[in-house]
């Protein structure tokens, strides 16, 4: 199976920065687009950014000019920078990629475990 292993998360005060990233590993033909969501206490779960295979980025409006998306696409890995970071950032953070694992195979849609990001004051 294809595995998303996240990494990055941690405990960060307002104003400072962190960066996660997601690497995708198993049986992998080759990767689509790729992603960040993420859910905070009491909120829907919403896309914070996505990245197409060619690299062109979208981003939720309330990250828009803070957090930056990228991807290498040899390492099967995508990250997401994280500046200026809010209390309101503060969610569980989770990464997907749509996934082909053989030539042969449908686009399938694979999750990581999910990071968690805590901004303090």
């Amino acid at each position: 199976q294809v595995q998303l292993v996240e990494s990055g998360g941690g405990l960060v005060q307002a104003g400072g920065s962190l960066r996660l990233s997601c690497a995708a590993s198993g049986s992998i033909s080759s990767i689509n687009g790729m992603g960040w969501y993420r859910q905070a206490p009491g909120k829907l779960r919403e896309s914070v950014a996505t990245i197409t295979s060619g690299g062109t980025p979208n981003y939720v409006d309330s990250v828009k000019g803070r957090f930056t998306i990228s991807r290498d696409n040899a390492k099967n890995t995508v990250y997401l920078q994280m500046n200026s970071l809010k209390p309101e950032d503060t969610a569980v953070y989770y990464c997907y990629a749509a996934v082909k694992r053989y030539l042969w195979s449908p686009w399938m849609d694979y999750w990581g475990q999910g990071t968690l990001v805590t901004v303090s004051s």
